[in-house]
């Protein structure tokens, strides 16, 4: 591992357009047609992406966007599928480009900027924020390890380093892993401009800044993202040892199945098929992308967890890795593979419907999905115990910027932030209630003069998760409390307590206040800790206030 020295060298290969599989092993063929399926049901929604060549999947008005020959078409339709005849993918995406002007970001996309461009803006970044931001490179793409152009694989490492603490949790996030997922390099780099900005300005940023570090491997695939930013449907890495024969833009392996832990250990979770999206290589941990990501992962974490399938990593393990994928909207936890349930099944449950609270995506285990061998939260979940989740973003890879802007980042950049705000210990934690509208009233005056309080309130509420499918408990709320420039773990006591704004603690979601005696604090900005805990004894992720003392 070292520090990010400048230096690109861009990889620029050429092939023939293709629709690609999202799940499958299905190859598209010129007896095949773009239809739009309008599903009977979510389930049978679900088995479709698992089943056929899938590009689009709009859940909420109710479609997907299949490649699919006329006897699978009739297995749609006898499925209760309703199909209508839809423009092909490279039409739709002929006619994008053709009227694109921007001089920016990859063309007919302008929201997502190039590979080039990420590296430049979180060198833009490490300018502007010296004392948050470092560039770590943690490896180089198969293009690089292999003299054929290619890119460093560059981490940017977010926390604020004057604050010299002997522990630091960890979230770490990789997107772009699969290439033609547009909207999942953007989604992170955004996060990342997002905390930095708010750094100083927002309480929770500053703190969780302050106290946790966020490392972003904001192009996991950056070759094969090249590939895919001339609007090929490019999924895997280019590594040109593993050439199609019939399809120049199948070449290369399915980073996301080539990973070590549980490598080719199911019959259907990965292929050894060159030709397949789900190609898995040759070997365990074969490519450089995945060698670099398993060894910073091993880096930045420790182990856990024992090396049988069924042993759990302790409660109060810290840690989160969460790997951005679209699309489909959906949030998937351990395992991917058939058998019992991960170990820590029911926290990283909790946890993943707590994400799902944010941005109303689906949660599910991930093989209730589909079967999938050696894949990234192998190396995080599997080997070390640290609590893995992947987000499944969107209804399309190449997402359109409307779709991006106005429905993506509202909705998922507030889940990042949790993830960000609980990495302490995310087995324990979205259990219990979450703060929230947490705000200073102005200053009470009492004979004309300002009394030494200021009033807070907010609201703890338990009932933040998304049971789509199946029910989170929640309790009643039983306590919240509050810590003055100290937060919960260091000040081990609380310096005050609210209230039930209607005088008792009595429901799962509450209002609270609380007058916060002032006298004897020095001039300035200080930060207002605050936490709830419910009838079951979680206590919930905590969140913070700036109050100023003039």
């Amino acid at each position: 591992m070292k520090l990010y020295s400048w230096g690109l060298a861009g990889l620029m290969l050429t092939g023939v357009a293709s629709s690609l599989a999202h799940t499958s092993n299905i190859f598209v063929d010129q007896h095949k047609q773009t239809v739009k399926a309008y599903f009977p049901s979510l389930t049978k929604a679900h088995q479709a992406v698992m089943q056929f060549d899938t590009l689009e999947s709009d859940y909420q008005t109710g479609y997907l966007t299949i490649v699919a020959t006329q006897q699978e078409q009739k297995k749609l339709i006898a499925s209760g599928f309703r199909l209508e005849s839809y423009p092909s993918y490279q039409q739709r995406l002929r006619s994008r480009r053709d009227l694109a002007e921007n001089v920016s970001g990859i063309p007919g996309y302008a929201c997502y900027p190039t590979v080039e461009e990420t590296f430049q803006q979180a060198q833009a970044l490490q300018a502007e924020y010296p004392d948050l931001v470092q560039l770590v490179d943690i490896g180089d793409s198969w293009g690089k390890s292999n003299n054929q152009g290619g890119y460093d694989l560059l981490v940017i490492k977010l926390t604020n380093r004057t604050h010299d603490l002997e522990f630091k949790p960890k979230l770490v996030m990789n997107s772009a892993i699969h290439a033609r997922e547009y909207a999942t390099a953007g989604l992170t780099l955004t996060f990342a401009k997002r905390l930095l900005a708010d750094y100083g300005k927002q309480a929770d940023a500053t703190w969780v800044l302050d106290n946790h570090e966020v490392h972003i491997l904001l192009q996991a695939n950056p070759d094969g993202r090249k590939k895919a930013e001339q609007g090929i449907l490019w999924r895997k890495n280019v590594n040109l040892d593993a050439k199609c024969s019939w399809s120049s833009s199948r070449t290369g392996i399915d980073l996301n199945r080539n990973f070590s832990y549980a490598w080719h250990s199911t019959s259907g979770g990965s292929s050894g098929s060159v030709c397949s999206d789900t190609y898995r290589g040759a070997a365990a941990g074969s490519e450089p992308e995945v060698q670099a990501l398993e060894a910073y992962l091993k880096d930045v974490f420790p182990d856990r967890r024992g090396p049988n399938r069924d042993d759990p990593a302790p409660e109060d393990t810290s840690g989160i890795h969460l790997d951005i994928h679209s699309h489909g909207k959906l949030i998937l936890w351990p395992w991917g593979t058939k058998g019992s349930n991960a170990p820590n099944h029911q926290a990283l449950q909790t946890l993943g419907r707590k994400f799902a609270y944010f941005n109303d995506h689906t949660p599910y285990r991930s093989v209730e999905l589909y079967e999938t061998d050696g894949t990234s939260d192998g190396a995080s979940y599997g080997e070390l115990g640290i609590a893995a989740i992947t987000f499944e973003l969107g209804k399309a890879f190449f997402e359109s910027c409307d779709y991006y802007q106005t429905k993506i980042l509202p909705t998922n950049l507030p889940a990042l932030m949790y993830a960000a705000k609980v990495v302490r210990t995310p087995y324990k934690t979205p259990a219990g209630p979450d703060i929230v509208e947490l705000k200073q009233l102005k200053q009470a005056v009492f004979n004309r003069e300002i009394k030494n309080s200021v009033e807070l309130t907010a609201i703890a509420n338990d009932r933040r998760f998304n049971n789509t499918r199946g029910t989170e408990p929640t309790q009643l709320i039983q306590k919240a409390v509050y810590f003055i420039d100290q937060p919960p773990w260091k000040a081990n006591t609380p310096s005050g307590w609210f209230e039930a704004a209607d005088g008792v603690f009595d429901q799962a979601v509450e209002n609270i206040k609380a007058t916060v005696d002032t006298t004897g604090w020095a001039k300035g900005r200080h930060t207002v800790y605050v936490t709830a805990q419910d009838a079951d004894n979680n206590w919930g992720a905590v969140s913070a206030v700036f109050v100023e003392i003039n």
